[in-house]
């Protein structure tokens, strides 16, 4: 990889894991058995900007899952503190359909300046469009962003239809579906949720799987202007994820776009 190219772009990860040093290398050990595959790095903060770093990130969109309720808050402040030291991040807030305190755990995300909400329904167990998420959807819609897993053919808690009939219901919802809203299930994803208009996608854990014409097809399907770079750290290295974007071979513009500036349109950055 040609250091010269990275430095044309202004680079924004949209979609990276954090943990806290002494349980981060347990829990990428966790989604490499999850996925059943080798992870690039572990996941901590300074291994995150160390990677980023090789291709010019200048700014993480960084998240974690809570896996059960009692550990939502404690996963807010963590990400908080986060951003506080690493003046390059930029936080979602942990939520869990579970909690007895949905309310609550709004407002710490709001008070803790986190910009958004991540969810992975396949983590957490739970149909993304369940009643009970619904709770979660009615009171962040037109407050905070949702960036949500999506796909995989072992599971159907975040197939993508479920994703559009989240869109159904909360219009005004912004959503970022990662993994270009399908991983492991394209077609389904392109056929459920292209041309929904408050829909965004990542590319994320995404192009080590489809052909390059695949990728281009589905961007090009959703609208280049509605997608995001992202690495899916500590799931693949920066290097990796780049070369793979590349070999795309969209126009300047379009790479422009997807590396930094839709994104700007999705979550303002200071």
């Amino acid at each position: 990889m040609e250091k010269e190219i990275c430095g044309k772009y202004e680079i924004i990860d949209a979609h990276a894991h954090i943990f806290p040093e002494k349980i981060a290398e347990n829990a990428t050990v966790s989604i490499g058995h999850f996925y059943d595959m080798p992870m690039s790095g572990c996941g901590i903060s300074e291994k995150l900007t160390e990677s980023g770093n090789k291709i010019g990130v200048n700014r993480y969109l960084v998240c974690s899952v809570a896996t059960t309720p009692h550990q939502v808050n404690s996963i807010n402040n963590f990400i908080a503190g986060e951003c506080e030291k690493h003046k390059c991040f930029i936080g979602l807030g942990a939520m869990h359909p579970d909690s007895e305190s949905l309310e609550s755990d709004v407002e710490q995300i709001l008070s803790l300046g986190l910009k958004g909400v991540k969810l992975h329904p396949d983590f957490q167990k739970f149909n993304a469009d369940s009643l009970e998420a619904f709770r979660i959807y009615e009171l962040i819609e037109g407050k905070l962003p949702l960036l949500i897993h999506c796909g995989d053919n072992r599971y159907d808690y975040s197939a993508p239809q479920r994703i559009a009939n989240i869109h159904k219901n909360f219009p005004n919802l912004k959503i970022q579906a990662a993994h270009l809203g399908g991983y492991q299930r394209w077609q389904e994803a392109l056929e459920c949720l292209r041309g929904l208009e408050n829909v965004w996608f990542d590319v994320s854990s995404s192009l080590a799987f489809i052909s390059p014409e695949t990728a281009v097809k589905m961007i090009h399907a959703y609208g280049a202007e509605k997608c995001f770079f992202g690495s899916d750290f500590p799931m693949w290295s920066h290097e990796e994820e780049f070369e793979r974007f590349m070999k795309l071979g969209l126009s300047e513009q379009e790479n422009k776009m997807i590396f930094a500036e839709n994104f700007k349109n999705f979550i303002p950055v200071d």
